[in-house]
């Protein structure tokens, strides 16, 4: 992957707040951002309906696995 400027950024905000939000168009690479930038964390598809209702029902529990 291309090393974007916004990475260090990122990664900043990573340290600063518990939750961070990449947003943008379809097909501009965010998800390939976030996982280069947080390479030590889960990544989880909530489009897969199984897991959306799973991830619904009991967020904490989920969020353990």
């Amino acid at each position: 992957m291309i090393e974007r400027t916004i990475s260090d950024y990122l990664r900043r905000l990573g340290r600063q707040f518990p939750v961070v939000a990449v947003t943008g168009p379809r097909q501009s690479g965010k998800t390939t951002l976030a996982k280069a930038v947080f390479r030590d964390f889960s990544y989880v598809n909530l489009e897969d309906p199984s897991l959306r209702r799973e991830a619904m029902a009991d967020g904490a529990t989920f969020l353990l696995n």
